[in-house]
């Protein structure tokens, strides 16, 4: 059993404190290529959440079993058969998607962020513990995309959620929010291309730095104000 107060830090660490793509800086691939708009930032994400999730809780409830030497193919191997699972579902039932997501999909399974969770979290914890590691990790990257996505994409189209038809059919396309008129035919290619994946990257981790600072600051000024008063 894990206590609430367990999973808080697990889930706070998971998603703010080591956040993979703004303060482990890993996985930057799929995140700078498939950050170009929200569903695709989300949707690969998700994937990665849920083969995080599944992984954890395999490697944790096996460790013991596992020899020091081998870990690692091991590791590699669980992975990928949980990718390849995640791989043909999504062929199978979102297909669209899948044709966009490409290569991106199997690539979970080299991942650094897969592994390096499995060799720091889930071979020296419990088996809850590394399942909500694992899923939170993935949930906090997809934060990072989707607001990565988000950036780029109204940037640089002038929308919000263009492709969301991938996901639920040609209903969606009514979904798809126009900031910019469609007849007005905007775009900005520097969102769109690579170098503005970089550019919007560098923003995020600069606001969570200055985010952190003035947590910091906020707590030492409260702390110096209890003294003061105990004095």
């Amino acid at each position: 059993m894990i206590s609430k107060q367990e999973a808080n830090v697990i889930i706070q660490n998971s998603i703010w404190k080591q956040n993979a793509g703004v303060v482990q800086i890993l996985g930057m691939c799929p995140v700078l290529v498939m950050s170009s708009n929200i569903v695709n930032g989300v949707s690969l994400g998700l994937a990665t959440s849920l083969v995080m999730l599944i992984s954890g809780a395999a490697i944790a409830s096996m460790r013991q079993f596992v020899p020091n030497e081998i870990r690692t193919p091991i590791f590699i191997l669980i992975i990928a058969a949980l990718v390849t699972v995640v791989d043909l579902l999504m062929n199978s039932y979102m297909h669209g998607l899948y044709v966009v997501l490409g290569i991106f999909i199997p690539l979970i399974t080299t991942n650094c962020i897969v592994l390096a969770r499995a060799e720091a979290f889930a071979s020296k914890n419990g088996v809850a513990q590394s399942a909500l590691d694992g899923f939170f990790m993935g949930i906090g990257l997809t934060g990072v995309l989707a607001v990565l996505g988000a950036l780029r994409e109204l940037i640089g189209k002038g929308t919000l959620l263009s492709g969301i038809d991938l996901l639920f059919g040609p209903a969606a396309k009514s979904w798809v929010i126009y900031v910019v008129p469609a007849e007005q035919h905007y775009q900005f290619l520097l969102a769109i291309l690579p170098p503005g994946a970089f550019i919007g990257l560098g923003f995020l981790i600069a606001g969570k730095m200055a985010l952190d600072r003035r947590a910091e600051a906020r707590a030492r000024a409260q702390t110096a104000k209890a003294e003061i008063q105990a004095a």
